[in-house]
């Protein structure tokens, strides 16, 4: 029997009121709703399937003409043995991925994340690195079509200029669009990353040229505490207390005094302002105090408050004391001074030092065991600390030059 194709007219489908099911031939239907609404759609059977129902649009914006094109796409499809209803959602899916732009996508990762960074800083350097002040060219591009030559073209105008901002662009940008594999949204290896890929395309990074910048030897450390205690300003007493305390530059211009416990020489950074998300308690040392007796007064909320006093100072406020003393270190690398200076001049166990510099320990089987903050232990290695950094030595200067007050 032959099939018959095209049994409905434009006019037929305008005039039809009646709910029910009009067909067209070749498999093609136009139902219409007790409502009146019609609609086209695509009725097959495949394999074991029976019944099958594509939808082909509705007939107020597909026309008669338009249907048939359709329906006579999905008929070579189930020739070839592919099921159209799967092919649509392909199609859909590739269509969703190719509108997913890399800005939406890396703005999403860095909300879906931030929870978890502690340190402002932190955030607020994923947001600069990804944004249109270095990924412009490629922040409207489909994610899914991101290749070497555009994360190039991103790296190579600050490859060499700025190292370490470069490296840390490179490394956002391979975790983003590894995120975006997990969810679908790519496939193949990764265009951001070094090993085996960008190691062939970019110069690798000289210790010098690197912009991590040095630690300065802890044994000229006392020496530069003591030019800074000539010195007044909040940075120069949060610098001071931060070589002090060992402490990270996020926890000490975010301090407030309900963490402070002068008489019990304590301070307390609560989990949520801690890298790891745990609390840490800080022994705080006579010259630690000292600092806090300078400061104390001069805000009711912030321990070492900013200019105007309506809020903390910046995360760049020490960084840039240390600039205008052409020092070629950042406030992290006197955390690294105290490691080494006890590791080289003490014998405290390896994770007592560890705890005061607030690292969470390596071995997960010993964390999982370790209840306590070693708290007495790390007294007495910050006791030895301030001992070491303020008790006069002789031919040992470094000098803080040209200082703001």
């Amino acid at each position: 029997m032959t099939r018959q194709l095209h049994l409905l007219t434009a006019r037929t489908v305008a005039g039809l009121k009646d709910p029910g099911r009009y067909a067209d031939g070749g498999n093609l239907y136009l139902r219409v709703s007790p409502t009146g609404a019609k609609r086209w759609t695509f009725l097959y059977t495949i394999g074991a399937r029976k019944n099958r129902e594509l939808g082909l649009g509705s007939a107020a914006t597909v026309t008669l003409a338009e249907a048939r094109e359709k329906a006579t796409a999905a008929r070579k499809l189930l020739v070839n043995g592919i099921d159209p209803k799967t092919e649509k959602r392909e199609e859909e899916a590739a269509r969703e991925i190719a509108s997913v732009r890399f800005g939406d996508f890396a703005d999403a990762y860095i909300k879906d994340h931030e929870a978890g960074w502690s340190n402002p800083k932190h955030i607020a350097q994923w947001r600069m690195t990804l944004s249109d002040s270095y990924c412009k060219k490629i922040r409207s591009r489909p994610i899914a079509e991101i290749q070497v030559d555009d994360v190039l073209a991103v790296l190579k105008p600050c490859w060499q200029t700025r190292p370490e901002t470069a490296r840390r662009i490179r490394m956002r940008l391979e975790k983003v669009l590894d995120a975006a594999k997990v969810k679908g949204l790519r496939t193949g290896e990764n265009p951001a990353r070094w090993r085996g890929q960008l190691d062939h395309l970019l110069p690798r990074h000289s210790k010098s040229s690197d912009d991590h910048h040095s630690s300065m030897a802890y044994a000229e450390v006392p020496a530069f505490l003591a030019s800074l205690g000539q010195k007044r300003g909040f940075s120069v007493l949060a610098l001071r207390f931060a070589i002090l305390t060992a402490a990270r530059t996020g926890e000490v211009i975010g301090a407030r005094w309900d963490e402070i416990d002068m008489e019990a020489g304590l301070w307390t950074i609560p989990a949520q302002r801690m890298k790891a998300r745990r609390a840490h308690r800080v022994p705080l040392t006579a010259p630690a105090l000292e600092v806090l007796n300078e400061v104390k007064g001069a805000h009711a909320e912030w321990v070492f408050p900013g200019p105007g006093l309506q809020a903390p100072l910046s995360n760049m406020a020490m960084l840039s004391l240390l600039k205008r003393a052409k020092l070629n270190c950042t406030v992290h690398r006197f955390r690294s001074a105290f490691r080494d200076w006890a590791a080289e001049t003490t014998n405290f166990p390896s994770e007592v030092c560890e705890m005061a510099l607030a690292h969470a320990v390596a071995n997960k089987t010993e964390a999982a065991y370790r209840r306590g903050d070693l708290f007495e232990k790390r007294r007495a290695l910050m006791e030895a600390w301030s001992g070491f950094l303020t008790e006069p030595k002789a031919n040992n200067v470094v000098q803080l030059k040209a200082v703001a007050k």
